[in-house]
């Protein structure tokens, strides 16, 4: 078959076609989710050759697990676990050609090319979406609990709210400075000694948690049970108060507190609101089927509806069954999202979570999040890389002319050097560099900056093997063969040390592709391509270009090599 010159001009043709349409941009239509969260058909345009992070600009983030907020039992698990969360999230993030992949044992690196909103990103990436519902404690158990916490807290050294009441005249003995106040001044200065020791504990009576954790009917709000208020500027210190392991025992068991997700202005105060809950939750996200963003029609305000799996459906319906007439906070990350409703009926498999304040995007992000599932445990980043788009167009430029200024010297070392046998193989490197990238495309491959260093080295690597068959021939010359059996021989003794070569160099290309990251990946992919072309251009499409040469001049007693 390859002996016929028809038939080798044939195959050249094929290839050469099969890379021209694989180069080719061509429209596709592919389903994703547009912003309702409905799968749509939409048309896309794909180009050729995709460019990576570092040619097109996008950010970098490697994490690993925060075993500060949570411990692991089995930290394998939890980072391939974490890892088919992560794929699932970016992949309907929405971002062309991401990278997610697994470095090490306990390392995460996650590579988004062309990113324009990297807040957006990050939130994605490192959000739990842990879903809970749990029911509002009816028990009073805070109520029950603040007297023991705040005595626990006095005992701990812990000051109160200090009012200055013992020491502060009233505003009519400030207005009017009258001897009422030198009268009174004397009862103030002997019991100022008795207030002063007493201000460091508990300045205010009923201590200071008692003092800071209010009822929301004490502001002229409803009344939830388990609810409570604190002031916004409060809300750290109190959080880092319960957060006590000698506090939190106050607590009976079966009763957790859990806070709202964002501040609530009460008149002209801003409060935080605070929940005790049952600890037991009704169902959780592991039970979710799918969830969407939507605008909900009679506030206009943005909402997630959420469809539960049969079992979880099932446990739902029970649950809220027994509990009609409770109130049932939705919980998302631990954080309570919007008061919690009053249960009316039994609920099924559907339901929603209000987003009070947030945009429409936050909530696609939500529902985007609850649909690829929980992270097993928190993710942080330990390191972030952002590379702007303008030098990515300054690597590629760089990149270009390193390559034509490579291509330039072997051109003129191979014709200088090799004079017609060199412009042979010069016109195959013509057809090595469009199988190159038409393999890349026909790959669907990403070309990164050190994907454009291994395409340079195999331009090098592509001429190699026509060096070893050009001095074989040459050799065979010398021995006084002729001219075409010294090129069949040039090219059937020279096979053994391309293979060998060729193979050696896949095999290390193997190894980085198997065993690297991002960068070093695309630089073996352009590497094993840049071979594979190599052996067709210099063994088939060279001797090809010999034989036509050959044919046409039968009587050539020399050969220009």
């Amino acid at each position: 078959m390859f002996a016929s010159i028809r038939n080798r001009l044939i195959i050249i043709g094929l290839l050469i076609a099969g890379c021209i349409f694989a180069l080719v941009p061509r429209t596709i239509t592919v389903r994703a989710r547009g912003d309702d969260g409905v799968m749509h058909d939409k048309q896309e345009k794909r180009v050729p050759i995709k460019y990576g992070l570092d040619l097109q600009g996008g950010m970098h983030l490697a994490l690993e697990l925060d075993q500060s907020k949570q411990v692991s039992a089995d930290p394998k698990r939890d980072i391939e676990l974490a890892l088919t969360v992560l794929r699932k999230r970016i992949d309907e993030f929405g971002v062309t050609e991401p990278l997610v992949q697994k470095v090490g044992d306990n390392r995460i690196v996650v590579e988004l090319a062309g990113i324009t909103d990297p807040a957006r990103a990050k939130a994605i990436v490192q959000r739990n979406a842990f879903l809970e519902f749990k029911i509002t404690d009816k028990t009073r158990a805070l109520d029950k609990a603040l007297p023991g916490m705040d005595r626990t807290l006095r005992a701990l050294g812990v000051k109160g709210v200090d009012t200055g009441a013992a020491k502060r005249p009233s505003a009519v003995e400030q207005l009017l400075g009258t001897d009422t106040a030198k009268k009174g001044s004397d009862t103030t200065k002997k019991g100022a000694d008795s207030a002063q020791k007493s201000a460091d504990t508990a300045a205010v009576p009923g201590g200071v948690l008692e003092s800071l954790i209010q009822s929301p009917a004490a502001v002229g709000g409803g009344q939830v049970p388990g609810e409570y208020l604190v002031p916004e500027t409060a809300f750290p210190r109190v959080d880092s108060l319960l957060s006590l392991p000698e506090v939190r025992r106050y607590l009976p068991r079966g009763v957790t507190l859990r806070w709202a997700a964002s501040p609530t202005s009460v008149g002209v105060q801003s409060y935080r609101y605070l929940y005790a809950l049952e600890e037991k939750s009704i169902v959780t996200g592991s039970n979710l089927e799918n969830a969407q963003a939507q605008l909900d029609p009679l506030t206009n305000g943005p909402i997630v509806t959420f469809e539960l799996d049969r079992a979880g459906g099932r446990k739902f319906g029970e649950e809220t069954g027994k509990h009609v007439g409770d109130y049932m906070a939705i919980i998302l990350d631990g954080r309570v999202q919007g008061r919690p409703p009053v249960i009316q009926s039994r609920i099924g498999r559907n339901g929603q979570i209000t987003l009070g304040g947030k945009g429409l995007q936050e909530a696609q992000d939500l529902a985007l999040t609850l649909r690829a599932g929980a992270l097993p445990i928190p993710l942080k980043i330990v390191e972030e890389r952002q590379v702007g788009a303008s030098l990515g167009a300054d690597s590629i430029r760089k990149g270009i002319t390193a390559g034509v200024v490579g291509t330039a010297m072997v051109i003129l070392i191979m014709v200088v050097y090799y004079r017609l046998s060199g412009v042979l193989a010069v016109l195959a490197l013509g057809l090595y560099v469009l199988f190159t990238f038409g393999g890349l495309a026909a790959l669907d491959a990403t070309l990164t900056l050190p994907g454009l260093a291994g395409l340079v080295l195999s331009i090098g690597i592509a001429v190699d093997a026509n060096v070893l068959i050009f001095e074989r021939i040459r050799e065979e010359l010398l021995l006084g063969k002729t001219i075409r059996l010294s090129v069949d021989e040039g090219f059937k003794h020279a096979m053994n040390a391309i293979v060998d070569s060729n193979v050696a160099t896949v095999l290390t290309a193997l190894f980085l592709f198997q065993f690297g990251t991002g960068p070093v990946k695309g630089f073996a992919v352009t590497l094993i391509m840049g071979i594979a072309a190599s052996m067709i251009t210099a063994v088939f499409v060279t001797r090809t270009f010999y034989l036509i040469w050959l044919d046409r001049r039968p009587a050539m007693s020399t050969l220009s090599i």
